[in-house]
């Protein structure tokens, strides 16, 4: 076990409550903004102190509580990366990276600074200043400077914000093989789902301070625990629920009766169904049973470049409706066609999950 955080701490409003647990995986702190996620990250590498609590990475005790441990942050060997990179303005490329490694003899400095500048793709830019380089650029720097330090771990505080959505792309799959290389245990703060995923193994999600769902990546998708893990990974349609017998639920505000979570559901909460779970169903699809299919009127659609996002009812008078993500080849199908169509929701696809005393 590389990386242990069981800390607590009062904030206005709240109480941070974070438990988690990782080896040399890259862990995704996912939540809305004021949920604590940034708070996590500055108690690991020592800039607030937790109230109480232990913070273990790679074998060192940064912070333990009972028995009086609280290293600096200089002695934490941790690697923080910022929104903003925090780059000397006026040190070059060469000189902001080779800050990170101060406590060697000059020669193997300039060493190690040369191989880095080489392996982040920085070649021709090691004398320009960072206003001179572009955003990407000054990410590719602001890493390459928390790699030289050789730190235990890398902290990640949303490091995609001032990127456009071009280069935030390209600069994800960078990160994502950086992390790898890197070896060690690393942790990505973000409000968005789709950075998490693409550079995470594990996630946990946060809110109010609390960790609603920490798992490997597919299960927390597949599985929300709670509403609010259900609203911060993404899905789409939500809706109060109650199971009644044999795995099924009722969903008031869709007029619907679905099967859910392969028959493990109980009592009163709410149902969970990602836009991309819906299916058109065909009658020649002689493999499918008649499972979760149900008539439905397509109210209205959006479109992006790449895809159609449609506006699902399931009864003519109601007013309420489902996002429905569809191929375009599809929906040139249905566009067309007879209303009503026929959709079908796999049944491991409708997440159910219990109301718990705080959710609203």
């Amino acid at each position: 076990m590389e990386l242990l955080v069981d800390i607590r701490k009062k904030l206005a409003g709240f109480q941070l409550d974070v438990k988690l647990l990782g080896g040399s995986e890259t862990i995704g702190l996912l939540g809305a903004s004021g949920s604590g996620k940034s708070m996590t990250l500055r108690c690991i590498a020592g800039i607030v102190r937790p109230d109480d609590g232990r913070i273990v990475v790679n074998g060192r005790t940064f912070f333990d509580s009972e028995k009086g441990i609280d290293l600096k942050p200089r002695e934490r060997r941790v690697g923080l990366l910022f929104q903003n990179y925090a780059l000397f303005p006026h040190l070059t490329v060469r000189e902001n990276i080779q800050f990170g490694i101060s406590d060697k003899p000059k020669a193997e400095r300039g060493e190690a600074v040369a191989e880095l500048i080489e392996k982040f793709q920085l070649n021709g830019l090691a004398e320009r200043y960072p206003s001179q380089v572009s955003g990407g650029q000054q990410q590719r720097i602001a890493l390459a400077r928390v790699i030289a330090a050789q730190p235990d771990i890398i902290l990640l505080d949303e490091p995609f914000s001032a990127l456009d959505v071009h280069l935030r792309a390209q600069m994800i799959e960078e990160m994502r093989e950086r992390l790898q290389e890197f070896g060690k245990s690393s942790m990505l703060v973000t409000h968005n789902i789709e950075e998490a995923f693409a550079i995470c193994d594990n996630l946990a999600v946060l809110s109010r301070g609390r960790v609603h769902a920490f798992d490997e990546k597919n299960k927390v998708m597949e599985r929300p625990m709670t509403l609010e893990a259900l609203k911060i990974t993404g899905c789409e349609n939500i809706a109060p629920a109650r199971a009644i017998s044999d795995g099924y639920v009722e969903i008031p505000q869709w007029n619907l009766r679905l099967k859910a979570n392969g028959g493990e559901c109980c009592g009163e909460g709410h149902v969970g169904i990602r836009a991309s779970h819906i299916m058109l169903h065909e009658a020649s699809n002689d493999n499918e049973n008649g499972e979760n299919v149900v008539k439905a009127w397509i109210t209205g659609f959006s479109e992006t470049p790449f895809r159609v996002r449609a506006h699902l009812k399931f009864s003519k008078d109601s007013s309420n409706h489902l996002a429905w993500d569809v191929g375009r080849e599809i929906w040139e199908k249905v566009r067309l066609g007879q209303q009503p169509i026929a959709v079908r929701i796999p049944a491991d696809k409708v997440m159910f999950v219990e109301t718990l005393p705080d959710d609203v």
